[in-house]
C-alpha cells in the first residue's frame, strides 16, 4: 500500500483505504481516485510548462484493489471467472474506471457473491506515468525530452518498460512482492500501455471499442461493414446506436454524408455501437502475423467477449473451390511471432460454443444445412504462416508438413489470433473464404481477384456479423469457456 507521508514528493490529497459491500460504490471511489490524481499530475504539469517549475517531484498513483478470503469453500465451478482458488489477499492496480466502470462493477458483484466478503479501495504503489495520465486529453501535447528547460523525468514519472509486462497473463508472475496474488490478468500500466497503442494502431479512442470484434485482412469487408452499418442505423429495431471510422468520426444516422478523407492508420477500426458496447467493432489488421498479434495484444485489455477471424486463405485441397468456407478446428502454428510467450507445443483447443455460432451463421446466411452445408464449408486445420511469398520456394518442405498436418487452408493470421485469444482468455474463432488455391494453379490473380471480392465479401461479413449477434445473446458464463483458464487464475475476467 502507498505510504503518503514520504516528503520527497508532492502527492494529492487523498481519502484513505475504504472498505465497500456494493460494487457500484467500489467503482464509484476508484473513479474518484482516479480523477484525483490524474487532475493533479494535468494541473502540476501545465504550471511547469508555463514555466513554474515544481521545487520536488511530482507523484499520483493508481488506484487500487484488494480482497481477502479465509475460507476454502467451493464457489459455483461451472464460472471460469468471479471467483478465486484459495484463501489469501488478492490485489490489482486499476486505470480509467470511468472506461472499464460496468466491467468492474460486474467482477466485483461476483466476488463479493461467490466469497462473501467485501473489497478494499485504496491506493497502489505504483506511480501513473505522466504520458497515460494526459492520454484522454488530446489538446494536451507532452513535448519531446530536451525541449522543456529541464528533464521531464527529474519531476514526473514517465512509463516504465521494466514493469510493464504480461508476466501474469503469461502465468509466470503468480505472486507479487507483498505477497497478494493477482487479481487481474493486467495491471494498470499495461492497461495504459495497450490503450495508448490502440489510438495510435486504429486512430479510434478505446471507448468506441465494442465487446465483440472482427478481424479482417482486406479493405473490401470495411467497405461492406460500413453499407451493413448505415442499414442497421435506418433500422429502429436493429439496436444499433452509432457507426464510428477512424478519426474517430461518428454517424447515427443511414443518410449521414461520407466520412472525410484521412490519413488511413496501420490497423483502422470500425465501431457499429450498441449499450453498454455490446455492438460489433471491425479492425483491419492487414497481411501478416505480426500485424494480427499486435492487434490482439492490445485490443485483450479491454476484456472483449469474443473475436472472429473473417478474411481470406488459400484453399489446399483440390475439392475446395474459390469461395468457399473454412472453419478452423484446429490451428498450425508457423507463424513464430507467438513463441516466446505460447510456446509451440501449446494445443489451441476449438471452442465449441464460438464454432456453433459460426456453423449456424453459415446455414442462416447460405440457407443450407447439415449435409448440404459441406458443399460450400469444410472444417478442418488452418496453417498460418510468416511468408506470404511461400509459393516461390521449393515446396516439397511445406507441402509435406501442410499435408501430415491435414491442413486444409493457409493464411497469415488465424492463428496467431486464435493463440493470442487462448493466452488472453479471449474467447476466439476463424471463417475463412477460399480466395486461390496455389497448389492446383489458382493463383490470386487481378482478375479472378475482382469478380471474387464482388460475390463472396458481402455473404461472408454477413455470416461474420450474425455470429457475433448469436453469440451476444449468449449467458456471458457460456461465452467464457473453462478451456481458456489455467491452474492458477485470476478472478477477473
Amino acid at each position: 500500500m502507498h505510504d503518503d507521508l514520504n516528503p520527497s514528493f508532492q502527492t494529492p490529497e487523498m481519502p484513505g483505504t475504504a472498505t465497500f459491500t456494493d460494487p457500484a460504490k467500489a467503482v464509484a471511489r476508484l473513479e474518484e481516485l482516479y480523477a484525483t490524481a490524474t487532475g493533479f499530475l494535468a494541473r502540476h504539469f501545465g504550471a511547469a510548462v508555463a514555466g513554474t517549475r515544481p521545487t520536488s517531484r511530482i507523484r499520483a498513483f493508481y488506484p487500487e484493489i484488494r480482497l481477502a478470503t479465509t475460507s476454502f469453500d467451493k464457489t459455483d465451478s461451472r464460472l471460469s471467472f468471479g471467483h478465486v482458488a484459495r484463501p489469501g489477499i488478492y490485489s490489482t492496480t486499476v486505470t480509467r474506471p470511468d472506461l472499464f466502470r460496468h466491467y468492474l462493477i460486474q467482477q466485483l458483484g461476483l466476488l463479493m457473491q461467490n466469497h462473501r466478503v467485501p473489497v478494499q479501495i485504496g491506493l497502489s504503489d505504483t506511480p501513473i506515468p505522466l504520458h497515460f495520465a494526459l492520454a484522454g486529453s488530446p489538446e494536451v501535447a507532452i513535448p519531446q525530452e530536451g525541449v522543456l528547460d529541464f528533464s521531464l523525468r527529474d519531476i514526473f514519472d514517465v512509463p516504465d518498460l521494466s514493469t510493464t509486462n504480461d508476466d501474469i497473463v503469461n502465468g509466470t508472475r503468480t505472486v507479487f512482492a507483498d505477497g497478494s496474488f493477482p487479481l487481474a490478468a493486467f495491471s494498470a500500466q499495461r492497461v495504459d500501455y495497450s490503450l495508448a497503442r490502440l489510438a495510435h494502431y486504429t486512430a479510434t479512442d478505446p471507448d468506441h471499442f465494442q465487446n465483440h470484434v472482427l478481424f479482417t485482412n482486406y479493405q473490401f469487408y470495411v467497405d461492406e461493414f460500413e453499407a451493413f452499418a448505415r442499414a442497421a442505423l435506418a433500422d429502429p429495431k436493429s439496436g444499433y446506436t452509432a457507426f464510428v471510422a477512424p478519426g474517430n468520426q461518428i454517424i447515427t444516422r443511414a443518410d449521414a454524408p461520407a466520412f472525410g478523407p484521412m490519413k488511413m492508420p496501420q490497423m483502422p477500426a470500425y465501431h457499429l455501437k450498441r449499450a453498454d458496447s455490446q455492438g460489433i467493432t471491425l479492425v483491419n489488421i492487414g497481411v501478416g502475423p505480426s500485424n494480427a498479434k499486435t492487434a490482439t495484444d492490445h485490443i485483450a485489455v479491454l476484456r472483449p467477449h469474443a473475436w472472429l477471424m473473417v478474411g481470406h486463405c488459400a484453399g489446399l485441397r483440390n475439392s475446395q473451390s474459390l469461395g468457399d468456407f473454412v472453419l478452423a478446428h484446429a490451428y498450425l502454428r508457423e507463424d513464430h511471432v507467438l513463441d516466446d510467450d505460447l510456446p509451440i507445443w501449446v494445443p489451441i483447443p476449438a471452442l465449441a460454443e464460438i464454432q456453433i455460432a459460426l456453423q449456424e451463421a453459415v446455414a442462416d446466411v447460405t440457407q443450407l444445412d447439415g449435409y448440404e452445408l459441406k458443399r460450400i464449408m469444410r472444417t478442418g486445420t488452418v496453417a498460418t504462416i510468416d511468408n506470404r511469398n511461400w509459393e516461390l520456394r521449393d515446396q516439397s518442405g511445406p507441402v509435406k508438413r501442410l499435408s501430415q498436418s491435414r491442413a486444409i487452408a493457409l493464411d497469415m493470421e488465424s492463428a496467431t489470433i486464435a493463440a493470442n485469444g487462448f493466452r488472453f482468455r479471449v474467447p476466439y474463432g476463424t471463417l475463412l473464404c477460399v480466395s486461390d488455391k496455389p497448389l492446383h494453379g489458382e493463383l490470386k490473380l487481378p482478375g479472378m481477384a475482382s469478380d471474387f471480392y464482388r460475390t463472396q465479401v458481402a455473404r461472408h461479413l454477413q455470416i461474420g456479423i450474425r455470429a457475433m449477434e448469436r453469440l451476444r445473446d449468449m449467458p456471458l458464463e457460456r461465452i467464457h469457456s473453462r478451456k481458456l483458464r489455467s491452474f492458477e487464475e485470476t478472478a477477473f475476467l
